[in-house]
C-alpha cells in the first residue's frame, strides 16, 4: 500500500490513532503506543512487497550497525578516513537502488522511502562526527526516528535532535489540543491540494486537453500549457503529501517541520530553494554545501570564496539531480538550477556595487514573475517532456 494514495489508508490510520488522541487530550504520553502504530503501518505498507520488506529489514540493520558502531568509535577516536567510510557505507543502499535497475537487477534490492531514510541515517553520522550527538542512542528511539511512517515515502526530512525533543516531551492537554487542531487542518489542506486541485489540473489539463488534443495544439501552445500545468500539479500533489505527513505527525505529538512555504512567490532562485521542499534543500545545504565550503577553506586548496561557493552550488545541485534519478533530464535539471544560482549570485554581487536594480514594490513583483517562469521551465526539464 502506498501511503496517502487511498482513503482506505486514511481510514486505517484514523482508527489506529484514536488511542493517541485520547491519551493526548488527557495529557498522557503516547510514545510507546505510537511506536506500535508505526510498526503496524509499516507492516501494512509493505504487506504486498516481499522484496520491499526484506530490503527494509536489511537496510535498517545496516544503518543501526553503522550508527551505533560509529558513535562507539567516535568516543575513542576521530579519523577522517573512518568518517568517510561510514558515510559511503550509509549511502551505499541508496546507490544500489539507483544503479541496479541500469544493470537489469532491480529485483534484488529496493523499497519505498529508501532516499528519505538514508538522509536521516547520514545526518546522524555527520552530527556524531561534529560532536552534536554525544550520548548513547537508544535502539528503540533510533528505529522510531528512522522508520517514522508518516514521512516514510515523501518526507519531510526531520532531524534527530529535534525529533528526540518532541518524542520525550509530553504536551499538556492545552498544547495537544493545538497539535490536534493543526494536524487536522493540515490533513484537510492535503486533501484540498492533492485530491482536488492536483487531480483537476492533471485530469482536465494534462490528460483531457494536452494528451487528448495533442495534434490540435500548436507546438508552442502545447509546451507552454504543459510546462505551467505540470509545475502547478507537481506543487499541489507534493505539498499535499507533505501536509498529510505533517498533519498525522502532529496528531502523534511530533512537530514535523514544514516542507513548503509559498514557493511561487519567491523573489529569486535562492529564495525559491528556501521555500520549496525546504527540508531537502536545507539538508543539502547543511550536509553538502556547507561542508564542502568549510573543507575547501580549511585546506586552502581554493582561496577565492566565490569560486568555492560556485563549485559548491554546482556539486550540490548535480547531486540533487542525480538523487532524483540517473536519467539525463534529472541531471540537466540539477545543472540548470546550479547555473541559475551561480548566475543570480553573480548578479546580486554586481548589483550591490552598481545599484542598477533597486529594491521596491515594483521590482519585487517583477522579480517574482521572472523567478516563477524560470522555476516552471526547470520543472518542465524535470518532467522529461521537454526532451521527448
Amino acid at each position: 500500500m502506498i501511503p496517502f494514495e487511498s482513503f482506505y489508508f486514511f481510514f486505517i490510520v484514523g482508527i489506529l490513532l484514536i488511542p493517541s488522541i485520547i491519551m493526548g487530550l488527557q495529557g498522557k504520553a503516547s510514545r510507546k503506543y505510537n511506536m506500535v502504530v508505526t510498526i503496524i503501518m509499516l507492516a501494512i505498507i509493505f504487506a504486498n512487497s516481499l522484496l520491499g520488506t526484506i530490503s527494509l529489514l536489511i537496510f535498517t540493520i545496516w544503518q543501526v550497525v553503522l550508527v551505533k558502531g560509529y558513535i562507539a568509535y567516535r568516543k575513542k577516536a576521530n579519523s577522517t578516513a573512518i568518517f568517510c567510510i561510514g558515510i559511503i557505507a550509509s549511502i551505499m543502499p541508496l546507490i544500489l537502488v539507483k544503479i541496479l535497475p541500469i544493470l537489469g537487477l532491480n529485483h534484488l534490492f529496493g523499497f519505498l522511502g529508501v532516499s528519505y531514510l538514508t538522509f536521516k541515517a547520514v545526518q546522524m553520522i555527520m552530527e556524531i562526527r561534529d560532536g552534536l550527538i554525544k550520548s548513547e542512542i537508544p535502539l528503540a528511539d533510533f528505529l522510531y526516528f528512522l522508520l517514522f511512517f508518516p514521512s516514510l515515502s515523501s518526507g519531510p526530512i526531520d532531524r534527530w535532535r529535534r525529533f528526540q525533543k518532541d518524542v520525550h516531551t509530553v504536551p499538556t492537554k492545552e498544547a495537544y489540543r493545538e497539535y490536534l487542531y493543526l494536524g487536522i487542518n493540515k490533513i484537510f489542506r492535503g486533501f484540498l491540494y492533492k485530491f482536488i486541485i492536483a487531480f483537476l489540473i492533471h485530469f482536465y489539463i494534462i490528460v483531457q486537453l494536452l494528451e487528448t488534443h495533442y495534434f490540435e495544439l500548436h507546438p508552442v501552445q502545447y509546451h507552454l500549457l504543459n510546462m505551467y500545468s505540470y509545475s502547478l500539479y507537481l506543487f499541489f500533489d507534493f505539498a499535499g503529501y507533505s501536509a498529510f505527513a505533517i498533519g498525522i505527525s502532529y496528531i502523534m505529538g511530533i512537530k514535523t517541520p514544514e516542507n513548503f512555504h509559498l514557493p511561487f512567490i519567491s523573489r529569486n532562485i535562492k529564495d525559491f530553494w528556501n521555500r520549496w521542499h525546504m527540508t531537502l534543500s536545507f539538508w543539502f545545504r547543511d550536509y553538502v554545501y556547507m561542508r564542502f565550503a568549510f573543507w575547501m577553506t580549511k585546506k586552502k586548496w581554493i582561496k577565492n570564496r566565490v569560486t568555492i561557493s560556485n563549485l559548491g552550488y554546482l556539486m550540490l545541485f548535480l547531486l540533487m539531480g542525480v538523487w532524483h534519478g540517473l536519467a539525463p533530464h534529472y541531471i540537466v535539471y540539477g545543472l540548470y538550477h546550479a547555473c541559475l544560482i551561480i548566475g543570480f549570485d553573480f548578479f546580486d554581487r554586481w548589483n550591490k556595487k552598481h545599484k542598477v536594480w533597486p529594491k521596491n514594490k515594483f521590482t519585487h513583483v517583477v522579480a517574482v514573475i521572472i523567478t516563477f517562469h524560470f522555476v516552471c521551465f526547470g520543472f518542465y526539464i524535470f518532467s522529461g517532456n521537454l526532451f521527448y
